[in-house]
């Protein structure tokens, strides 16, 4: 009795400490870098991923954040940073990952539906692709427009938004756009969107909902719904900010549905390191 009062306690101390954010779990260490949150269709798992320098491994929870399958991917983990999924079910690994803006191998990795039921490394589809304006590798410090932390799928096609490494604007992130197949691609811009100037204000990952209709891009200290649009045209439509009143190394954001988000932050200096949920307001 005394061991549940306690994990109860705990509970909601940290609940407490993380105000609008409800806390699901406390996640495993093996996921003490978690980067990448994803859910599928048919199925109630929640995939994620470490970034890199971890194993290259997908791994899959369930509703309380408990690790119940383990999926070994064969290729290396050079900088994942988020996940998505299509109608399908298949999963894609954001391999784009690029502090210094001065990669010239970005690639995003399918990984097909069928693969993720086998206990024996998987193989993966690579999609390589470069931005059509860098040109330089890296670029000078005031165009470090090209570090990307964050994509979705969308009617058979790829949406990458960039992370900012120009001080002082670090909350503006470019939308960029490549086909969901094998090959080798040239990502085209899109558009641009910005959050706010300091290092909080960064697109660390993102998501679309199942019905298409909510685009969510997630920085530290917010969320930033999308709503209203027509078509791709995700930074037209009705812009709804969800203010945090818990900063941390949030790196991984998924809609449960249409009008619900998970969230995972990373584990730093004690904190952090969960599952969290938080409902989208109405308008």
């Amino acid at each position: 009795m005394f061991k549940l009062s306690f994990v109860f306690l705990v509970v909601l101390s940290v609940s407490c400490q993380t105000g609008n954010l409800t806390v699901l779990a406390d996640l495993p260490n093996t996921l003490n870098e978690v980067s990448g949150t994803e859910t599928t269709i048919h199925t109630d798992l929640i995939w994620t991923l470490n970034d890199s320098g971890n194993k290259p491994r997908l791994y899959a929870l369930d509703q309380k954040g408990k690790i119940i399958k383990e999926v070994k991917i064969n290729a290396k983990n050079r900088d994942w940073e988020d996940l998505t999924s299509d109608a399908e079910g298949n999963l894609y690994i954001g391999d784009f990952g690029s502090n210094a803006n001065k990669r010239d191998n970005l690639a995003i990795l399918k990984v097909s539906k069928d693969s993720l039921e086998l206990d024996t490394k998987i193989g993966i589809e690579p999609i390589s692709f470069k931005f059509e304006d860098q040109h330089k590798f890296p670029p000078k410090k005031k165009n470090m427009y090209f570090d990307c932390e964050a994509f979705f799928h969308f009617n058979d096609s790829l949406y990458l938004f960039t992370k900012s490494r120009v001080k002082g604007d670090f909350g503006k992130t470019n939308l960029y756009k490549l086909p969901a197949k094998k090959g080798k691609h040239v990502a085209t811009f899109v558009g641009s969107f910005s959050t706010c100037d300091d290092a909080h204000c960064w697109i660390t990952s993102a998501d679309i909902s199942d019905n298409g209709k909510k685009v969510v891009l997630l920085t530290p200290k917010a969320a930033w719904v999308f709503s209203n649009f027509d078509g791709d045209d995700f930074f037209n439509g009705t812009v709804t900010e969800i203010p945090f009143d818990y900063i941390s190394q949030k790196e991984g954001v998924c809609f449960k549905d249409n009008n619900t988000l998970l969230i995972t932050d990373e584990k730093a200096h004690g904190q952090g390191g969960n599952l969290y949920k938080i409902e989208i307001p109405k308008p």
